[in-house]
C-alpha cells in the first residue's frame, strides 16, 4: 500500500503541476490575446493618426495652392495689358514730339486738337494703370530706377552723379516698371 500511496501522491503532485502548467499556459494565452487586442488598437490608432496627418498636410497644401493661384490671378489682371502698354509707349513719345513741333506753328486749333487727343489717350492709359515716372534734371541717379545711356561732364559741381537730361520717359504699370527712363548723367 505504501507503493500505492506514494504513487497516488506522485500522481497528485503531477496532477497539481499539470493543472498549474495549464493555468499558466491559459494566463499566457489570455495575456497574448490582450496584447494582440491592445496592439491592434494601437495599430489602428497609429493608422488613424497617419491618415489624419496626411489629410491635414493635403488640406494645407490645397489652401496654399488656392492662395498662390489667387495671387497670380490678381497679378495677371494687373499686368494683363502690359504688352499692349509697352507697344503704346512709342506712340506717346511721338505725341510729345508732335506737340512740341505743332506748338511752334501758328495754328492754335491744330495744337488744341492734337493736345485733346493726346490727353484722352493718356487718361485712358492712366485708367488702365499706366503712370509716367517722375524724373527730371537735377534728380539723383539711381541705377535701380534709371537707365544711363551716357555720361557727360557736369555743367557744375552740384550736378555730379545726378541726372543732367532725360532722353526718354519711363513708365510704370501698377507697381512694376515697364520702361526705365533713359537719362544722361553728369560726371
Amino acid at each position: 500500500m505504501s507503493k500505492d500511496k506514494d504513487q497516488h501522491k506522485e500522481e497528485e503532485v503531477l496532477k497539481e503541476n499539470l493543472e498549474e502548467t495549464i493555468e499558466q499556459a491559459i494566463d499566457e494565452v489570455e495575456a497574448d490575446q490582450e496584447k494582440e487586442e491592445i496592439s491592434e488598437t494601437d495599430q489602428l490608432k497609429q493608422e488613424v493618426e497617419k491618415e489624419k496627418d496626411k489629410f491635414l498636410r493635403l488640406f494645407a497644401e490645397f489652401e496654399n495652392y488656392k492662395r498662390r493661384t489667387s495671387k497670380e490671378r490678381v497679378e495677371l489682371f494687373k499686368t494683363a495689358g502690359q504688352d499692349v502698354m509697352v507697344s503704346m509707349l512709342p506712340v506717346l513719345d511721338d505725341f510729345d514730339r508732335a506737340l512740341k513741333e505743332i506748338e511752334k506753328s501758328e495754328d492754335e486749333n491744330l495744337f488744341k486738337g492734337v493736345e485733346l487727343i493726346n490727353n484722352k489717350l493718356r487718361e485712358t492709359l492712366k485708367n488702365k494703370g499706366l503712370e509716367p515716372m517722375s524724373v527730371k534734371a537735377g534728380d539723383k541717379f539711381d541705377a535701380d530706377l534709371h537707365e544711363a545711356i551716357t555720361q557727360i561732364p557736369a555743367p557744375d559741381k552740384k550736378m555730379k552723379g545726378k541726372i543732367v537730361d532725360v532722353v526718354e520717359k519711363g513708365y510704370t504699370l501698377g507697381e512694376k516698371i515697364i520702361r526705365f527712363p533713359k537719362v544722361v548723367t553728369g560726371k
